[in-house]
């Protein structure tokens, strides 16, 4: 049986990728990258604080504690959101999605340092299974070597960075208050670091944009309803593990591009779908055991 706890994070990976697929849709319209950006945060952050409005008690808001990782958290979204889209202007999405979903890699080797994960020779095997099912599904190994740039990549790899930044946050702000206020707290940061770069023109016609109901959507699925249950989820479940299961994005990432966006999946992607799957499957019931 799986835990709870593991179906929470795996739920907010699903959202994630969701989102991702409406992100996708809204860029195509023309929107800039930033504009989503900073949405998909304000609205969560709208969610979180109307939660938070009905439902103040135990909330935590005078524990230093809940502030600093919650902060740290929001940095590692508002970087996570950033320098993938950097990453994306200077390489391939392809290249981006890949370096970002090195974050369990950064995860585990952190873990490691802290002494908060054992190393075994199991473990090292689920790392570079899910990272093979990622190239392949992001279809990496079609990619020359002219279209990836020194830039694109080192901001690929600080957007995994953030990723795993986050990660922590978000694990040790949940023991000190409500998933509300952590997000409350969290999404606050993220907007004032995205209100900067985004343009203002864009940023005020969202609101009378026939697409305003994708923004919405986007940020209840993309940053409430789905960092709700990743907070909820990740309570009780160790960084490492966490970041693992949440390769379940890229997939649903794919496949909401195959049923929406009218996409082609070839057979590599589909064993490099089944890789992570079976691979994330397996770690999670392993450690339910455990």
């Amino acid at each position: 049986m799986v835990s709870a706890n593991i179906i929470f994070i795996v739920l907010a990976a699903f959202f994630w990728g969701v989102s991702g697929g409406i992100a996708g849709v809204l860029l195509e319209d023309g929107w800039d990258p930033s504009v989503v950006s900073f949405y998909r945060g304000f609205v969560g952050l709208l969610f979180a604080l109307i939660w938070l409005l009905f439902q103040q008690q135990h909330s935590g808001l005078k524990n230093s504690q809940l502030w600093f990782w919650s902060i740290i958290a929001g940095l590692g979204v508002a970087g996570n959101f950033t320098f993938y889209f950097i990453s994306i202007e200077h390489a391939n999405v392809a290249v981006a999605a890949t370096l970002m979903y090195c974050a369990p890699i950064f995860v585990y080797l952190i873990s490691f340092a802290l002494k908060l994960e054992k190393s075994t020779a199991a473990k090292w095997v689920a790392i570079f299974l899910v990272m093979l099912g990622v190239v392949l599904l992001t279809k990496l190994y079609e990619i020359s070597a002219s279209s990836i740039s020194l830039l694109g990549v080192t901001m690929g790899l600080l957007a995994g960075l953030s990723y795993a930044l986050f990660i922590f946050g978000f694990k040790y702000a949940a023991p000190h208050g409500s998933p509300q206020a952590i997000l409350s707290i969290a999404f606050s940061v993220l907007a004032i670091a995205l209100i900067l770069p985004a343009e203002t023109d864009q940023v005020t016609s969202v609101l009378g944009s026939p697409d305003l109901p994708l923004f919405v959507a986007l940020g209840i699925l993309g940053a409430g309803l789905s960092f709700l249950l990743y907070i909820k989820g990740i309570k009780h479940t160790a960084p490492a593990l966490a970041s693992m299961i949440a390769m379940v994005e890229p997939v649903t990432a794919t496949l909401f591009g195959v049923a929406v966006l009218g996409e082609t999946l070839g057979v590599t992607q589909m064993i490099g779908m089944g890789l992570i799957l079976v691979t994330v499957t397996a770690l999670s019931v392993s450690s339910n055991r455990r």
